[in-house]
């Protein structure tokens, strides 16, 4: 048996890292750009940062901004038209998860047009060509989309999001820059970091993880640990630690998946629109416990990343009890609401828990599970 890894050609880290935007785009003689950013970033000036430095370089772009928070399919296909009208030859993808995943899409079906449905590129699809060459620049500490062989496009039609996973999608550079990262309110600070977190453990925990990928989520549980509360009240050190934690967590978990937390957040997604990290957050600890049986030792690794004392001296039961309530504490301190009463309809949990147990993302889990026990684990966060 083998492992296969699969990394960005190469990342930019650190306070002035959007300046390398138009370096790499001349040193790789791209002519003209096909900008991907929503709506909001574009009003609030954030997007403003990258196209200035396009501008001072004398780069062309034309930008695409037809963008949802859960991106759908009309906006990929939307996007597909508007990159073949753009004579564009590269993508600068600017923003959260949705512009990055957008972007991923768009330029999967440039490259391989026969999955122009859009539905078709659900879970592993047989992609024979790598996708339009993206440069991702990422707006949040959250997704870690910029170095993910993942994306997700919400099928609006059924209610439900697919996620997609593609050797071929993954962006050829990274520029993870803090400075724009600055501007996110507290709220959204909180959501993305929890992700970030939830990426970081369930990664750590899943069935496919090996030495090389938890050497990067243990790492990122870390740093995330330490960031997250000060990157919340915007100091720098918080958003330096959180951007790189969230990048550290997506380069392990792209490479050997998550499980039933984002299983479950998904349908969160589609049927309420319920922010993405809001969802994982609530649904973390309770998974936690569900999972902890088929752990072994790794919660004790998880509470001391977390910043717990004296877990050598833990009995099994302490530490797997000490890791979750460090992060329930996380949660809670960054004003996520612990459970889900005010967003999941009892009428619904069917429908949630079938699309959660058809999820790409329900494989990778520790423990074996069912619709049944899904469903029960919804009910018990009402």
């Amino acid at each position: 048996m083998f492992n296969r890894f699969v990394l960005n050609e190469t990342s930019y880290h650190g306070y002035g890292a959007i300046t390398a935007i138009a370096e790499e785009i001349n040193a790789r003689g791209f002519k003209k750009v096909f900008l991907c950013s929503d709506p909001d970033l574009i009003k609030f000036g954030v997007t403003k940062k990258v196209t200035d430095v396009l501008d001072s370089a004398s780069i062309p772009y034309t930008v695409y901004s037809n963008i949802k928070p859960n991106p759908t399919v009309e906006n990929v296909q939307g996007g597909v038209t508007a990159f073949k009208k753009a004579d564009a030859d590269c993508i600068v993808a600017v923003g959260g998860g949705s512009s990055m995943d957008t972007a991923k899409a768009i330029g999967i079906i440039i490259t391989n047009p026969e999955f122009e449905d859009v539905i078709s590129l659900e879970g592993v699809a047989p992609t024979k060509n790598k996708c339009v060459p993206i440069i991702a620049v990422p707006t949040t500490a959250g997704t870690a989309a910029e170095v993910t062989i993942n994306y997700v496009i919400t099928d609006e039609k059924n209610n439900r999001k697919m996620v997609c996973v593609d050797i071929h999608d993954i962006p050829i550079v990274a520029v993870v820059d803090p400075a724009m990262m600055d501007t996110m309110p507290k709220g959204l600070t909180a959501a993305t970091g929890m992700d970030a977190l939830t990426h970081a453990i369930e990664g750590y925990i899943t069935k496919g993880a090996w030495e090389l990928s938890d050497m990067f989520h243990i790492k990122a549980i870390e740093i995330i640990g330490k960031s997250l509360r000060d990157a919340v009240e915007n100091k720098q050190s918080g958003r330096e630690g959180m951007a790189l934690g969230q990048y550290v967590a997506g380069m392990g978990f792209s490479n050997v998946g998550l499980g039933i937390v984002h299983s479950m957040a998904h349908p969160l997604g589609a049927l309420y629109d319920t922010p993405h990290g809001i969802a994982n957050a609530i649904i973390l600890p309770t998974v936690m416990e569900y999972n902890a049986p088929m752990t072994g030792e790794k919660y004790r690794d998880i509470a001391r990343a977390m910043g717990v004392e004296g877990t050598d001296s833990m009995s099994q039961k302490e530490y797997r009890k000490a890791a979750i309530d460090a992060v329930k504490k996380l949660s809670a301190d960054v004003g996520i609401p612990a459970t889900l009463k005010d967003i999941v309809k009892e009428e619904d949990v069917d429908f949630l828990s079938k699309s959660a147990f058809a999820d790409a993302c329900r494989p990778g889990n520790p423990r074996d599970t069912s619709e049944e026990e899904i469903a029960e684990l919804y009910r018990s966060l009402l």
